[in-house]
């Protein structure tokens, strides 16, 4: 399995289950990553102007210029580019 060569950063606050999801890949798969907390009913300014949504969670990986949101997109790009 590759590993990236910066780290992760994932845009999310830990009572969204589809942010649990994506977390859970990046710690099954031993990637680290930096969790960027966002407030569940507060600011989304920075999920907003990295994708244009305020939803979350949001991986950004600088390793490929890469700025994503949607669970299981994030999940199957995670496996795509740093899987078996």
């Amino acid at each position: 399995m590759s590993k990236p060569d910066e780290l992760l950063e994932v845009y999310q606050f830990e009572q969204c289950p589809y942010c649990s999801k994506v977390r859970k890949q990046l710690t099954e798969m031993q990637i680290d990553f930096i969790a960027r907390q966002v407030e569940p009913n507060g600011d989304r300014e920075k999920p907003e102007e990295l994708t244009g949504e305020t939803q979350v969670p949001v991986l950004v990986d600088p390793d490929n210029d890469t700025v994503m949101n949607e669970s299981d997109d994030i999940i199957q790009y995670l496996e795509e580019t740093y899987g078996e």
